[in-house]
């Protein structure tokens, strides 16, 4: 188990949304930078705050 690594010593940021700490995903590895939101839930709930109500 020499590439395993514990979940405490992944790099982790808080949701631009809810606040909430959320850690690196595997799937995240390429886009770590970008990544905002804990979730798909957040970044439509942030994407419908921004856009202006007629």
């Amino acid at each position: 188990m020499a590439g395993m690594r514990r979940k405490g010593d992944l790099p982790h940021r808080h949701c631009a949304q809810c606040a909430r700490p959320f850690t690196w995903r595997r799937k995240w590895a390429r886009v770590w930078d970008e990544v905002r939101y804990c979730s798909d839930r957040c970044r439509s709930m942030a994407r419908a705050a921004r856009k202006p109500r007629p």
